[in-house]
């Protein structure tokens, strides 16, 4: 009887053994699967997915005045172009005016994207934005909605990074004047 019972309790701590060598498998590839692989072409859901953590990291730099972190998630052709003015070109220009936006006005925004695109290396995104601005020196909030059209470029890392955006603005009712822009003006 002995040997039976030992021969079951080797059987079951086997059988228990591989049932967790199961479980680390299908672990493994299920989160293997969520994200690409050297060499492998993302899926568009993965795409999507990182377009969206790339506007949650832009949106809190934005939001934060963290003009290093905006600057990392930009290429160096990016080009933004704002109603009324010349087109901002290249990093450091945007960089420029982002910082003396920073330094003037406190900006809380938010984005809600409508339609996000991906073909290739390139994808856009449209929607809508709103951004309440209050000046560091004192005086009454701004605040303004709009549209936004922004082309994203993935970067030979895998990463993506904005490379063109453009918007335009219209006043809430109540407000006065040109409103604010989002981030550089």
């Amino acid at each position: 009887m002995r040997e039976v019972r030992l021969d079951f309790a080797v059987g079951a701590m086997g059988a228990i053994a591989l049932a967790l060598c199961a479980v680390v498998f299908f672990t493994s590839v299920a989160v293997a699967q969520s994200k690409p692989q050297p060499g492998s072409k993302p899926t568009l859901e993965q795409d999507l997915a990182a377009i969206t953590e790339f506007n949650r990291k832009y949106l809190k730099a934005i939001n934060d005045g963290d003009i290093a972190t905006l600057s990392s998630l930009t290429d160096e052709d990016h080009i933004m172009i704002t109603p009324g003015r010349p087109p901002l070109i290249g990093k450091a220009a945007n960089d420029a005016a982002n910082g003396r936006a920073f330094q003037q006005v406190k900006i809380d925004e938010t984005w809600t994207p409508v339609e996000t695109v991906v073909s290739g290396d390139l994808a856009y995104q449209r929607g809508t934005y709103t951004v309440a601005a209050t000046p560091k020196a004192g005086g009454n909030t701004t605040k303004t909605s709009g549209h936004f059209l922004r082309i994203y470029r993935r970067q030979p890392n895998g990463e993506w990074r904005m490379t063109h955006d453009t918007f335009n603005s219209v006043p809430e009712s109540g407000t006065r004047g040109q409103g604010a822009a989002p981030a550089a003006q």
